[in-house]
């Protein structure tokens, strides 16, 4: 299968194109792949390590308001429930996310408390009392279905709380009694949407999560999760403190570009443990990597077009002169007279074009001295000129070409007047230079590619190629020449010599007949312009 120049041109520079497209889109793709993942990764690993501390700022800081409200004179013996109920109610108004709180004896008999909820019970048994007798204490995120009952709840959801109890001192630093509070878990909710909001501005689908220490259960995050244990690559980095980023699979086989961070409290307080996940789906992290990459595939496949046009449009202007060229070459092959153009506006072009003009040329000599090789038994040994045997072979080839290019052969038959005056005269030494003399001035009356030859004595037959539409006009235009160059004066010995000629002519064509009765016609017509008054031209045509 062959494929032509242009098309070659333009594929080539299309497939280029789009191949160098390729290896950008993939390696700038790549690189902003990576830095990409460098920056929102860091800039999760950032916000998690945020949610971490804010979280354990906050409950630090509500950890050191129970610890200065219960050093307040209003907790020492004896004890004046309406005062401390008073502390405390005002305590919960100024700061809503404290759900309940109150003051217990060390027997676990609740004082006082906000609102006089579970005033009057005993709540001994309960983690918030027995951790909080001996020490500071805060509990992790727990579901209080006693309070959940007694507290107002007009969402319906589950209520969660953190606890957080310290004892109460007297003077001597016996434990007296145990301040404790409930803290409404919702306050978790305020802090994450503190940071998720402006976070969801610049980054879709962002979640976060924050895993509780014990039994890696969600207690922040989208509402179908919270309960539910956590399996993650990342979570296990942040269990060992760290703070960063990777790139990890979920269960359900979605990718994620996730940050992590561990809190591990704040001054004093040593925190719970949690961990705190932030991600955001892969593809949505790299979206602006894959739009780039997809606006320079579009932009390569739009210049691979224009390139490929521009080739095609490059490959027209180098491909035209080889066009001209080989329509030059196949009209010569043909047979029909062209020449093959020169170009000089490409070197290679022009060394071509120079080399096949020199062949064309060389070929053409040679093919014409097939016809005048030195060979005794096809020249005539006076002049020089092919004889007859010649002829006859010229014929064929010329009728072989004329057949071709459907154009049509002329014959000239050709005898001196006054010739055999001159032999007479000055001798037949002087009458053969005079033949040689003639033999020139025939060859310079026609083209290379015709035939001149001598048939005898000072008679010469000449072969034309002549066009099939007016074979006789062209034909007699050469007679002409050729009388007119002979009645042109000879010098011979020193002699001035005068001759005439007469010309017979006859014109062969595809239909007529063979080329020898033409040329008896052309022989026919000689006799016919020597009894005419000689130095003329005469035409005899096939009946």
């Amino acid at each position: 299968m062959s494929i032509n120049l242009r098309t070659l041109f333009a594929g080539a520079f299309a497939v280029v194109i789009i191949l160098l497209t390729a290896l950008l889109s993939y390696l700038i793709g790549n690189e902003s792949s990576k830095t990409a993942e460098v920056t929102i990764g860091r800039s999760l690993a950032e916000v998690a390590y945020q949610m971490s501390y804010s979280l354990d700022h906050f409950m630090w800081a509500r950890s050191e308001e129970m610890d200065v409200l219960s050093k307040l004179k209003a907790f020492q013996q004896p004890v004046d429930k309406e005062e401390i109920a008073g502390l405390l109610n005002q305590l919960k108004e100024n700061l809503p996310v404290f759900t309940w709180v109150g003051y217990m004896d060390t027997k676990g008999n609740v004082l006082s408390s906000t609102d006089h909820i579970l005033a009057g019970s005993n709540i001994k048994e309960r983690p918030v009392f027995k951790n909080g007798i001996e020490a500071p204490y805060i509990g992790d995120v727990h579901d209080a279905k006693l309070l959940a009952k007694l507290l107002p709840n007009p969402s319906g959801e589950p209520l969660q709380f953190v606890d957080i109890s310290v004892p109460v001192k007297d003077a001597s630093s016996r434990s007296i009694g145990v301040l404790a509070a409930h803290l409404s878990w919702e306050w978790s909710r305020q802090v994450e949407s503190s940071i998720l909001t402006p976070l969801k501005e610049n980054m879709k689908g962002v979640e976060i999560f924050v895993v509780s220490k014990d039994d890696n259960m969600i207690v922040l995050g989208p509402a179908s999760q919270v309960g539910k244990p956590m399996k993650d690559p990342a979570l296990a980095q942040a269990r060992q403190g760290k703070s960063s980023w990777l790139i990890n699979k979920s269960e359900g086989g979605q990718s994620y570009l996730t940050g992590y961070a561990h809190g591990d409290g704040y001054m004093d307080y040593p925190g719970l443990g949690w961990s705190v996940i932030i991600r955001q789906p892969a593809d949505i992290a790299f979206a602006s990597v894959h739009r780039l990459q997809n606006y320079i595939a579009i932009s390569g496949l739009a210049v691979a077009v224009l390139f490929g046009i521009g080739g095609w449009f490059l490959a027209g202007w180098i491909v035209r002169p080889l066009q001209l060229i080989a329509e030059s070459a196949d009209l010569l092959s043909a047979g029909n007279e062209a020449e093959i153009p020169k170009f000089n506006r490409i070197k290679d072009l022009s060394i071509l074009s120079d080399s096949l003009r020199n062949l064309v040329n060389n070929l053409s000599q040679t093919e014409t001295e097939l016809f005048y090789m030195p060979d005794r038994t096809r020249h005539d040994a006076l002049t020089g000129l092919p004889n007859r045997m010649a002829l006859d072979d010229y014929l064929a080839y010329a009728v072989s070409k004329a057949k071709q290019n459907r154009s049509t052969l002329s014959f000239l038959y050709l005898d001196l007047d006054g010739f055999k005056k001159v032999n007479d005269t000055l001798g037949h030494a002087s009458g053969d230079k005079l033949l040689q003399e003639v033999s020139f001035r025939l060859l310079e009356s026609t083209r290379d590619n015709e035939m001149v030859s001598r048939i005898g004595g000072d008679e010469f037959v000449v072969i034309l190629h002549t066009s099939a539409a007016k074979p006789m006009q062209e034909a007699e235009v050469v007679a002409k020449r050729i009388i007119d160059k002979i009645n042109q004066p000879f010098l011979i010995d020193g002699e001035i010599v005068q001759v005439g000629c007469s010309v017979g002519a006859a014109v062969w064509s595809p239909e007529t007949q063979d080329t020898s009765e033409i040329l008896r016609l052309a022989d026919d017509a000689l006799y016919i312009s020597k009894r005419s008054g000689k130095n003329r031209i005469t035409f005899e045509t096939a009946v």
